[in-house]
């Protein structure tokens, strides 16, 4: 029967946000899997945005290829918005990892969780 913990992002700081400071590919750390080929990190996360005007958000999954790894493509955030899901249970394994690149820097906020799968 498989285990569920529930853990921060490994690019948080004690579970805080995780704050988008890159503009461009490869992104902001945001989690790297653990290293197994068979047991996932299932993840849910959130962002917020801080400033007075949209900022559009990139997701890149397990790698930076477009459009094969760019999950979330894009997307505009609304200003001074309240957090927003953009993924929501997607698996990640192999020790690969999910960043996140904006249109203005520092200004996205991702927040979450991760289940690790064991």
């Amino acid at each position: 029967m498989a285990t569920f913990s529930k853990i921060p992002l490994s690019g948080s700081t004690d579970g805080r946000p995780v704050k988008v400071a890159a503009t461009a590919t490869a992104g902001t750390l945001i989690h790297t899997a653990q290293a197994s080929a068979t047991n996932p990190d299932e993840l849910w996360l959130w962002v917020t945005n801080t400033s007075g005007a949209a900022v559009v958000l990139t997701i890149e999954w397990g790698g930076v290829t477009d459009p094969d790894d760019l999950i979330c493509k894009q997307v505009s955030i609304p200003a001074n918005s309240p957090p927003t899901l953009v993924v929501a249970g997607l698996i990640l394994r192999n020790s690969l990892v999910a960043r996140a690149f904006a249109g203005s820097a520092n200004v996205l906020l991702i927040e979450g969780f991760v289940n690790r799968i064991s």
